[in-house]
């Protein structure tokens, strides 16, 4: 297939775009400043243009690109900026594959846990109703911004992602060092639980949602086996070989990361049912199994 990629330079974009090649499917990269090589197409998500030209004959998308919600302290204009991000850009990709002709047969749409909001101790699933909170409302948002897609008859699965485990970026660049120094401790009571995802198995399952058919509509991102933040904790110390005694109390986060310490401390008891009933083999079950992986430089 010839796909077409935004948020090709992130995280999950960077990981997946080899991957992607790989397999043998021919890869465009959205960017949005001059095209400087042969594989990149400009676009422009707050302005809502593309280059179609540039993304004719493409079979499918995987649409990627939003800014970081744990990048910057949650002001109302970064809130707005994460927020807008997401729908804008989703609304100029669903909008573009709309007008192409012929059109991509599939968009696969990046979402979050969020949608769920604080679950507790409560397992959720695909079928589980939006919850309550900002990222809720943003996820929600996001997912509806790809109505232009489903509307043209293309197929959308949201790959709604939890915590990625990863030493190049996301929560797990910033634990590695601090656990390594053996000054990491649990975040808060602890008790609140931690759906995660290791790097590999995210990109895995990424490409499982471009390639199989049966994949449309919201489809969680986890691993098998949420864990609570003392159990990620536990799990450091072991993989590390390091003391995990010094626990982060919730004001301090509370201080640091102001309305973000919300979904710091909130707990997302998220469970892969769509995946796990297709029969999806996760490389990285475990906690420890994540760990390891990031640990190794992955």
């Amino acid at each position: 297939m010839k796909v077409a990629v935004t948020g090709a330079s992130g995280l999950i974009g960077s990981a997946l775009v080899p991957a992607l090649r790989a397999r043998g499917h021919e890869v465009v990269r959205l960017v949005r400043r001059a095209p400087s090589a042969p594989d990149e197409v400009r676009w422009d998500p707050a302005a809502g243009t593309v280059d179609l030209a540039g993304l004719q004959g493409i079979d499918a998308v995987v649409h990627l690109a939003g800014a970081g919600v744990g990048d910057k302290r949650w002001t109302e204009a970064y809130k707005k900026e994460i927020r807008d991000s997401r729908v804008q850009g989703t609304t100029t990709i669903a909008q573009a594959m709309a007008s192409l002709d012929p059109r991509p047969k599939v968009l696969v749409c990046g979402s979050a846990i969020g949608y769920y909001g604080d679950t507790g101790d409560r397992a959720v699933t695909e079928e589980s109703p939006q919850g309550a909170g900002f990222l809720a409302d943003v996820v929600a948002d996001w997912e509806a911004s790809a109505k232009p897609a489903i509307d043209a008859g293309i197929r959308v699965p949201f790959a709604r992602t939890g915590l990625v485990v990863s030493s190049k970026g996301g929560a797990w660049k910033r634990l590695l060092p601090i656990f390594r120094l053996g000054v990491g401790g649990k975040v808060g009571s602890g008790k609140q639980y931690w759906s995660f995802i290791s790097l590999r198995d995210e990109v895995a399952a990424l490409i499982a949602l471009l390639e199989d058919e049966r994949y449309r509509g919201p489809v969680n991102l986890t691993a098998p086996n949420p864990v609570t933040n003392a159990e990620v904790t536990a799990a450091m110390g072991r993989v590390l070989g390091r003391p995990t005694v010094l626990p982060v109390p919730a004001f301090a986060i509370k201080a640091a990361l102001g309305e973000f310490s919300q979904d710091v401390l909130g707990s997302q008891r998220v469970l892969p049912q769509v995946l796990e009933g297709d029969g999806f083999n996760w490389s990285d079950p475990t906690i420890d199994q994540a760990i390891q992986q990031a640990a190794s430089g992955s």
